[in-house]
């Protein structure tokens, strides 16, 4: 299996609490109205970001990782917790063993509806590289390094711009714990680097959760976090969304139309969706949300 994910850019699961704030609307979880200049500066940055990324893998893929390619399978002993959390946040993992270099033969990811696309993989000694190459801590001096000793091509559930797939692993044992790390075996996917996070030029915009698209695909539904209820009602807000389009990906921006009466609120977000009206069909285009560029998972709506 593919094991757990380390981070994950998907659906929200929980409502959020925003503490402190008085008057109508969610400051700090919806962007200012006159945002709309930035906004369409960041969805076009993020559609040029995707075709380089497009580029680089050689062209458009039907493999588009949501989320991160690494993943765990089990917990943290206690004893080895900290460290190995730590080193591994850090990509502080090294072979103990000999990897394979070898490519091995094209595998498959077989989507729930039974079809299936032939994908390249990579080798185990490419995986581990790509997973220190992916690794979001900021170094731990004081961390000993992860061990692997062994390492096996297996499949697992692995969550996709189209929904799970069960798609080929890397799976590598370590030394001194039952936890075993994957690492998603796919050599030519579709992966994006968000920009540099500046905390004083921070992007602006509603990041979409997820997308569902009619059977035309000319419509998409969006989920995203936002107020608690319509704009009729205090706190409330009503929203609006538009698609900044490309051969390749669909950026989504989303507009608040907040309650502007006064009165205090406790805040609490919820689950809204907004609907997209699409140009084209979307096809086999990528839908990215506006701050970051990256995939979100599309369904299909039946």
């Amino acid at each position: 299996m593919a094991g757990r994910p380390l981070l994950r850019h998907g659906l929200v699961a929980t409502v959020v609490l925003v503490t402190g704030l008085s008057g109508c609307g969610l400051a700090g979880l919806v962007p200012p109205n006159d945002d709309s200049t930035r906004l369409h500066q960041q969805a076009q940055a993020a559609l040029t970001r995707w075709a380089d990324a497009v580029a680089v893998a050689g062209g458009p893929s039907a493999f588009v990782p949501v989320g991160d390619l690494t993943a765990q399978v089990g917990d943290w002993e206690e004893p080895v917790g900290d460290n190995n959390k730590q080193a591994l946040m850090a990509g502080l993992v090294e072979a103990a063993v000999s990897l394979p270099t070898e490519r091995p033969p094209d595998g498959q990811l077989r989507w729930p509806d039974g079809s299936t696309d032939t994908v390249r993989l990579n080798s185990a000694q490419d995986a581990l590289a790509g997973l220190k190459a992916d690794a979001t801590g900021s170094g731990c001096p004081t961390c000993v390094p992860l061990q692997i000793t062994a390492a096996r091509l297996t499949s697992g559930s692995v969550e996709t711009s189209r929904g799970p797939v069960q798609a080929p692993v890397w799976e590598f044992t370590l030394k001194g714990t039952l936890v075993r790390l994957t690492r998603v075996a796919i050599g030519a996917s579709v992966t994006v680097a968000p920009p540099p996070w500046d905390p004083n030029d921070s992007p602006v915009g509603i990041s979409i959760d997820s997308a569902s698209e009619t059977p035309s695909g000319l419509e998409l539904m969006v989920e995203f976090v936002g107020a608690p209820g319509p704009g009729d009602q205090a706190c409330g807000a009503d929203y609006t969304a538009e698609a900044v389009e490309s051969s390749l990906a669909v950026v989504v921006i989303v507009t608040e139309h907040p309650n502007i009466g006064l009165g205090g609120c406790s805040a609490v977000g919820a689950l809204r969706t907004a609907e997209v009206r699409l140009t084209a069909p979307l096809g086999t285009r990528a839908v990215l949300e506006v701050k970051q560029g990256l995939p979100v998972a599309v369904s299909l709506t039946r």
